[in-house]
């Protein structure tokens, strides 16, 4: 089992100084009004995994505002792994405003040395519109999955748009060095194909980890059918990867002279649409209810966590972020008898305990208010 057990907060975003101490192993759940800081303490332990954390915030928005400029913000946690217990401090240089890693007291050459350790996935009220607001943000929203799942993936996304970025940048200047720009197009080609591939493979085995669903899950959380569609994914899906990578090499070249006046890449992997599907209702995510889309969403990430535990055989942290406010009596009931076996630490928050009665006898219950955490029999109220 993963889990945090503790969790030091220093000048980061509302929390000048807060100790989290003897955390459950389990469930976690944090109670308070709107605007408490709930929702930061989760974006504080999401920032233990690799990327930017659940809001994807840049490094200087997590300070507080009452820090000096000689100031950086810290987390200091200790961690429970499949290797023993670590210790994880993540930070901000004050001078060069850089995100700083050590693990076990020593600097980490990269983040993705965090995926050694853990991994978190998170819901979260911001991701409600998920499948009706741009294609980016459900594409963004699946490659985070994919992260997880294959840490290399980060490095594919990185590679693909540090290069493409450098590319329009040249076609933009009137650069007209076609050995330069060759060379950047192989390295979209080779880094785009990579990606695809990456994407492909982790929607058939997501797909295939919905296979190992519970009744219970299925009776309360839809399964989903999972495609990526796009040009670019249209016309290569039949070609093996050194086909396909010459084919993206030759559509950059043709459309330099029509990226170069629009600003941007018209091909690529950047365009895709990763496409969801109600399976029992044969209906697209986006001509779905409200509930419907958060009850599929919920499906996707217990699926996700299967695969994880599956292949890697351990699941990622759970960070559900006012999740239970939205699902019916019936529902909430059964989330926590999902949940009850899960293998990791589960963090959720909520305004009010009575939602959270079907989670009582499995978790540990923190008041949060004005920035202030508390253990509920040292607050005010009880859950």
């Amino acid at each position: 089992m993963i889990s945090v057990s503790s969790c030091h907060l220093t000048l980061f975003r509302s929390y000048t100084k807060q100790v989290l101490n003897e955390l459950h192993p389990s469930s976690i759940i944090l109670c308070g009004p709107n605007g408490a800081g709930k929702t930061n303490i989760l974006e504080a332990i999401s920032l233990l995994s690799p990327g930017r954390g659940l809001r994807g915030a840049k490094i200087p928005e997590l300070q507080n505002k009452h820090a000096s400029k000689h100031q950086g913000w810290s987390i200091a946690s200790k961690v429970h792994t499949r290797y023993g217990e670590t210790q994880i401090g993540i930070g901000m240089d004050p001078q060069t405003h850089k995100k700083i890693i050590r693990i076990n007291g020593e600097n980490a050459k990269s983040q993705s040395q965090l995926g050694e350790w853990l991994s978190c996935i998170w819901l979260t009220p911001q991701m409600d519109r998920l499948f009706i607001d741009s294609p980016s943000h459900a594409r963004r929203f699946f490659d985070r999955l994919i992260f997880t799942f294959d840490p290399g993936h980060a490095g594919r996304i990185t590679r693909y748009e540090n290069a493409a970025s450098q590319r329009l940048k040249l076609l933009k200047e009137g650069g007209n060095n076609p050995i330069w720009l060759t060379g950047l197009e192989s390295q979209i080609a080779e880094a785009g194909i990579a990606i695809s591939t990456a994407r492909t493979l982790f929607c058939e085995k997501l797909q295939y980890a919905y296979a190992k669903a519970t009744n219970e899950e299925c009776e309360n959380f839809p399964k989903a059918l999972l495609s990526i569609i796009g040009d670019f994914e249209t016309h290569t899906a039949k070609m093996t990867a050194l086909e396909a990578e010459d084919y993206l090499k030759q559509q950059l070249e043709h459309y330099r002279a029509r990226d170069a006046q629009a600003g941007i890449t018209h091909i690529g992997p950047h365009r895709a649409n990763f496409h969801v599907v109600y399976e029992k209702k044969n209906m697209g995510a986006s001509h779905c209810s409200t509930g419907e889309q958060k009850l599929l969403l919920i499906g996707i990430i217990l699926a996700h966590a299967r695969l994880l535990n599956t292949e890697h055989g351990f699941s990622p942290l759970l960070l559900l972020d006012e999740v239970v406010a939205h699902l019916d009596p019936d529902r909430r009931a059964a989330l926590a008898s999902i949940l009850k076996s899960y293998p990791s630490q589960i963090w959720m928050t909520g305004t009010d305990t009575d939602l959270f009665q079907s989670f009582s006898n499995q978790s540990q219950f923190l008041s949060v208010n004005s920035s202030d955490v508390l253990p509920f029999e040292a607050s005010t109220s009880k859950p």
